[in-house]
């Protein structure tokens, strides 16, 4: 299968869903069109809420593509890159709509940064989550400000620092960035199914405003998450990155 974005609107439910052949790994393209999708969505009175979710049966998101990072050769085009994750968290951010984030499988780097800024989180017990950005020379400097507003300064400390580990579901859910967890993916689409009807059918003012003040605070994102990405951007063209990138290719 090639790679998607696709978006459907059915009894007031917006539903947007992603894939990618390489473990939904994604690439600059994919996430400008996961942006588009959730702002057309935003935009159309016809989606009450939002639910986003990947396909496939293994990884929900294996974060920004790898073989579109090791071919970065100047800051422009590493800043670029960088900022497609922080682009697509703006707009769930910006969003005026509620989004619910279904996380069937693993969630690695930006893949984490989506369940964090969902609305609300539903997962599987499949869906461990790693931040591996350090292990290859960089950091996850533009999730960060999402990941530490929905779990705090500790746990995501504890996901940055030891860079290689996978984190349990069950860790993930204790930390808040999953608020429902469910054995399996049958039992966790029909809670998502039962609560996306409940906003499907609530005010819809009620529900800018309650977003409103779930992101108060954040209004200076758009500069903040840029800034990252350029930090990132100037990091992954070091030396000690570029060894670092080419040696985890090599495994």
């Amino acid at each position: 299968m090639e790679a998607y974005v696709k978006s459907t609107i059915q009894n007031g439910i917006g539903t947007i869903e992603f894939f990618h052949p390489q473990s939904n790994s994604m690439p600059s393209s994919q996430l400008k069109n996961l942006v588009e999708e959730i702002n057309n969505l935003g935009k159309n009175d016809d989606a009450k809420v939002i639910i986003l979710k990947s396909a496939g049966e293994k990884a929900f998101c294996g974060g920004a593509s790898f073989d579109e990072l090791i071919s970065i050769k100047d800051f422009e085009t590493g800043k670029m890159f960088f900022s497609g994750f922080a682009n697509v968290i703006n707009a769930m951010r910006k969003s005026p709509k509620l989004i619910i984030a279904r996380i069937h499988g693993k969630a690695v780097g930006g893949g984490v940064g989506i369940a964090c800024a969902a609305d609300y989180t539903f997962a599987t017990e499949n869906a461990s989550v790693k931040l591996s950005e350090l292990a290859v020379g960089i950091g996850p400097f533009v999730i960060s400000p999402v990941v530490e507003k929905k779990i705090g300064t500790s746990a995501f400390a504890q996901l940055a620092i030891n860079a290689t580990e996978f984190y349990s579901a069950e860790w993930a859910r204790e930390k808040n960035m999953f608020q429902d967890m469910y054995e399996t993916t049958e039992e966790m689409d029909a809670e998502i199914q039962i609560l996306a009807e409940k906003l499907a059918a609530s005010n819809p003012e009620a529900m800018f405003e309650l977003k409103n003040i779930l992101w108060k605070g954040t209004e200076h994102w758009d500069h903040l998450l840029t800034e990252r990405a350029a930090v990132s951007g100037q990091l992954v063209l070091s030396e000690f990155t570029v060894n670092a990138i080419n040696s985890f290719k090599n495994k």
